[in-house]
């Protein structure tokens, strides 16, 4: 009698393989993650300049990564880029450049508009109070800055991990890909094994975004009893 369907997932060494495809995964997201957040901010406050040299390059680069697609963006840094220039550019760091590229713009976006939603009264409230721009910014703007955009920023980082399924079109074996080469391997003695595998990736990316979630949840509820 075949065994049942499930057993594949504990066949040889596909689950360890697995976890291994899930820490690719998590590596290229989060150090991603980590490079956009304060890219972000940075980004974010020079949009909120008013210079019109600013705002129109801050704008033509927000628009220009935020209407192609990231696999195109992949497409151009690993295939594109590397072979104009003959960079030796692997398709991990690809990766990460596009992931980056791409968090940056969000993030910047998310934090120009939580700067703009500051009402204007705050900051005469500060001069008023002879405070610096730096102490304004400071003790006043950025701490409520930062409670507007962690659920946001959060939302952005478990997008991050999801996208990163695209990156096995450029070569690299993440967890889907694993989860894809298991199945090739074993579609004749597990017919329907896919359910099994794909069900354990989804899982997976769950539980790697669920803990996220409700860190931010409790952060927020944290600050809010403040």
């Amino acid at each position: 009698m075949q065994d049942l369907a499930i057993s594949i997932i504990f066949k040889g060494n596909n689950l360890l393989r697995l976890l291994d495809g899930l820490w690719i995964t998590l590596r290229i997201s989060l150090l991603s993650a980590a490079l956009s957040i304060p890219l972000g901010i940075l980004f974010g406050m020079f949009l909120t300049l008013k210079n019109p040299i600013s705002k129109f390059i801050g704008r033509l680069y927000l628009d220009f990564i935020r209407i192609m697609p990231q696999l195109v963006l992949l497409f151009i840094v690993f295939f594109g880029i590397t072979r104009a220039t003959g960079l030796d550019l692997s398709a991990e760091l690809s990766a990460i450049i596009v992931f980056v590229l791409w968090g940056t713009s969000e993030m910047g976006d998310l934090v120009r508009g939580a700067l703009i939603s500051i009402p204007k009264h705050q900051y005469e409230s500060s001069e008023a109070l002879a405070l610096t721009k730096l102490q304004t910014y400071w003790y006043i703007i950025i701490p409520q800055t930062l409670r507007r955009l962690i659920p946001l920023t959060i939302n952005l980082v478990t997008r991050m991990i999801k996208t990163t399924s695209l990156v096995v079109l450029i070569g690299i074996v993440e967890m889907l890909k694993v989860g894809q080469q298991i199945i090739d391997a074993n579609r004749f003695d597990y017919p329907s094994g896919a359910l099994w595998i794909y069900g354990v990736v989804f899982f997976m990316y769950f539980f790697s975004c669920w803990p996220i979630s409700c860190f931010a949840k409790w952060l927020e509820k944290r600050w809010s009893d403040k």
